[in-house]
């Protein structure tokens, strides 16, 4: 019973820290598709619910890509048959952020992503070279080795905020505050 007090406690103050970042307007962040075309977010995504999932480390960049097939499935893919009255018009972008002495790293990860990425995924990754500081800050950021994502309104406020690795549970979250 102990046990499961701690634990509660503990959800409990994860989802708190966490619900200071919604209600927030996503900051102003310039990311670059592999083509190197620019794009501002918030105000590029103003006008449509928004789906951004962010990773800073190579370690949460592994548990980004556990999000790529499920959200390209439910959120992008566009021929889904029978299913395709149930389509989402939502954007979705992936963001790893290159940061500090990574920085210098983003060319040769665009390079690798054009090489290794399916290419109907290409359009949905943006990379973000510069400062942390300001995201860890304002989208309240606390461990480095997981991807964080968040649901933006169509005014690029900040509705709904999760993160770690692929669930069915967090899907299912992110869907509803899309519904």
């Amino acid at each position: 019973m102990k046990k499961l007090g701690l634990l509660f406690m503990g959800l409990l103050l994860s989802l708190s820290s966490f619900s200071q970042v919604t209600g927030k307007l996503f900051p102003d962040m310039e990311a670059e598709t592999v083509e190197d075309k620019k794009v501002k977010l918030p105000q590029d995504v103003k006008g449509k619910y928004t789906l951004l999932g962010l990773a800073y480390s190579k370690k949460s960049e592994d548990e980004l890509n556990s999000w790529f097939q499920p959200v390209f499935e439910k959120f992008i893919q566009k021929n889904k048959g029978l299913m395709s009255s149930f389509a989402y018009d939502v954007n979705v972008y992936f963001v790893p952020m290159f940061t500090g002495v990574n920085a210098a790293a983003t060319g040769t990860a665009k390079r690798k992503a054009i090489k290794n990425v399916d290419p109907q995924l290409l359009p949905y990754i943006l990379f973000y070279r510069g400062e942390l500081k300001p995201y860890k800050e304002a989208l309240d950021f606390e461990k480095k080795d997981i991807p964080y994502f968040f649901v933006l309104d169509a005014d690029g406020k900040i509705i709904h905020a999760t993160s770690g690795k692929f669930t069915t549970a967090k899907m299912d979250d992110v869907e509803a505050v899309l519904e």
